[in-house]
């Protein structure tokens, strides 16, 4: 049997303690993670508005949270979910394209690209639309804080 040297498995047994508590922190895998986190509540989000699920955004939005609507209207927390139990905003369908998530630590940035149809105000409406969604983690805890939603000319 060969020998090892006892400095060679020193560093050995110390890198391997370093990776192991860097993994356990979530260093390694942590962007993974996020990503799929941040795709299953934008999930969520899409299906909660098709539902009409005011508990689903009262869990998920954060106190401070809000929105700017295509139309470039500002609204609170407590102004979007009312707009959904009220029938105000309805979506019917949203479908989409493109999806991007940067994570930067506890802050998730989505940039996408959806098509959607519903009525706001009891008028139907249909189209593209770019959006961004800030999401921060607190107490180990996923929150929107921003949302907003820009409509694209049907041009381009």
């Amino acid at each position: 049997m060969r020998k090892v040297s006892i400095p060679v498995l020193a560093v050995v047994v110390a890198s391997l303690l370093i990776a192991a508590v860097a993994w356990a922190k979530g260093d390694y895998a942590k962007k993974e993670t996020v990503e799929q986190q941040i795709t299953a509540l934008t999930d969520q989000l899409n299906q909660a508005f098709g539902k009409g699920d005011t508990g689903w955004m009262e869990k998920h939005f954060a106190d401070d949270f809000t929105a700017i609507h295509s139309n470039g209207k500002l609204v609170t927390k407590a102004q979007e979910i009312d707009n959904v139990k009220t029938g105000n905003i309805k979506w019917a369908t949203v479908d989409v394209h493109d999806r991007k998530i940067r994570a930067f630590g506890d802050t998730a940035v989505v940039v996408a690209l959806a098509s959607s149809t519903g009525t706001v105000g009891g008028n139907p409406y249909s189209g593209d639309f770019r959006t961004t969604q800030v999401w921060v983690r607190q107490n180990g805890n996923w929150q929107m804080v921003a949302f907003q939603s820009t409509r694209v000319p049907a041009s381009q």
